[in-house]
Parts: structure tokens; C-alpha cells; sequence
């Protein structure tokens, strides 16, 4: 059997375990179809280096786009405002900075690590990309603690429907550690070589 669940664990399929879910693919009992994972459930987007969605969430739900990166960028533009927004200026935060903190505005319980792009000190809104842990460990980084999701900005991958301008939909963030459908409202939407230029605000889960 070539292809694998993720190890997630999740139950979506039936069964508790990944483990006991392969068991009862080879014996007819369950079939790949059964994983929300499995790539043939709905047709595939993939993101660069390989990763296969398959259009459902770790709940089982299912979204309508994807966010992927704009062209060069490792990640969608994430827009965030600290619970402290004068710490923009305060702490002079500017492009190139390394800010840490959790979205707990959106309930979210993982900690991002984010690169800033841009940094507006009037309203302390940041535009980011999510880089991972790594780059909090080797160097300095500014320590945010919350904030809340303004937006998300980048190129949308069609699963379901195609975003529309005005809509409140379901997406999934391209790099979302926890694989969970979050909504929000479509407000930019523009045709470029490289894709569906989208940005999505208001964002909840």
C-alpha cells in the first residue's frame, strides 16, 4: 500500500487510529476513501514541496480555497494587531523584525513565529509571514504574547469554489499547523499571471 495517512490520528474515518485504519483498509473492512486525507477524496491542490490537500480539515470539514504564498514569499501575508499595538512603536518594530506570539483573538492555541514586512505605527497593524520556530531560536525576536488576525493575503488555489469578492467563506491557510478551516470575508480579488491575488479579513475558526 504506497500511500500512508498522516498520523494524525484524528478519527474523522471511523476508526481511533491511523494504525487501526490501515488494518481495516487491507481487510475491506474500511477503504482509502474513508481518510479525509487521502488525496483522491476530493481532487488535490498541492503546495510547493508536495503537500497534498484534500479540500477537508482534521474535522472533516471542507473549505473552499486555499491561501498559498505570493510569488517569492514563504508564506500567505498574515495581518495581525497585537492585544498592545503601541508596542509597534514603542518597540520600533520595522521590516525584517522577528515577532512571537499566539492568535489568541481567533482562539488559536499555536504559537507563531513571524517574519514583519511591513509595520504600520499609527494603527500597529503588521503584515507578516509565519516562518516557524527556527528562526525565533537563532536569533532575536520580539515577544507580542497576542494578537488578533486581521487578514490573510495571498494566492487562492480553488478546491471547492473559486473566492468571491464580498462572500464570507471557508479557507485553509497553506501553512496551518493544525489543518483547521477558518472563515472570513473575501474583500480583494484580482487576476494576476501567477493566480487569484485574494485577501481575506475578519477572519474566525
Amino acid at each position: 500500500m504506497a500511500w500512508q495517512p498522516p498520523g494524525k490520528d484524528c478519527g474523522a474515518c471511523g476508526v481511533p487510529t491511523c494504525e487501526a485504519f490501515l488494518a481495516c483498509v487491507r481487510e475491506g473492512e474500511k477503504d482509502l476513501l474513508d481518510c479525509i486525507f487521502y488525496p483522491a477524496a476530493i481532487a488535490p491542490s498541492r503546495l510547493e514541496g508536495g503537500t497534498c490537500y484534500t479540500g477537508r480539515d482534521i474535522l472533516g470539514t471542507e473549505y473552499d480555497f486555499i491561501i498559498e504564498p505570493l510569488p517569492g514569499e514563504v508564506s500567505a501575508r498574515k495581518i495581525i494587531l497585537p492585544f498592545r499595538p503601541d508596542l509597534v512603536e514603542k518597540w520600533e518594530i520595522v521590516p525584517g523584525d522577528i515577532v512571537v506570539g499566539r492568535p489568541t483573538g481567533a482562539g488559536c492555541p499555536v504559537q507563531h513565529v513571524l517574519s514583519v514586512i511591513h509595520a504600520n505605527t499609527v494603527s500597529g497593524l503588521l503584515t507578516c509571514l509565519v516562518v516557524g520556530p527556527e528562526a525565533s531560536r537563532t536569533g532575536e525576536f520580539k515577544e507580542i504574547e497576542a494578537y488578533h488576525i486581521v487578514g490573510f493575503e495571498g494566492i487562492a488555489r480553488t478546491v471547492r469554489f473559486e473566492p468571491t469578492f464580498g462572500m464570507r467563506q471557508r479557507f485553509l491557510p497553506g501553512y496551518c499547523m493544525m489543518n483547521l478551516t477558518h472563515t472570513g470575508v473575501v474583500n480583494m480579488v484580482l487576476a494576476q499571471s501567477s493566480g487569484l491575488h485574494v485577501r481575506v479579513e475578519d477572519i474566525r475558526l
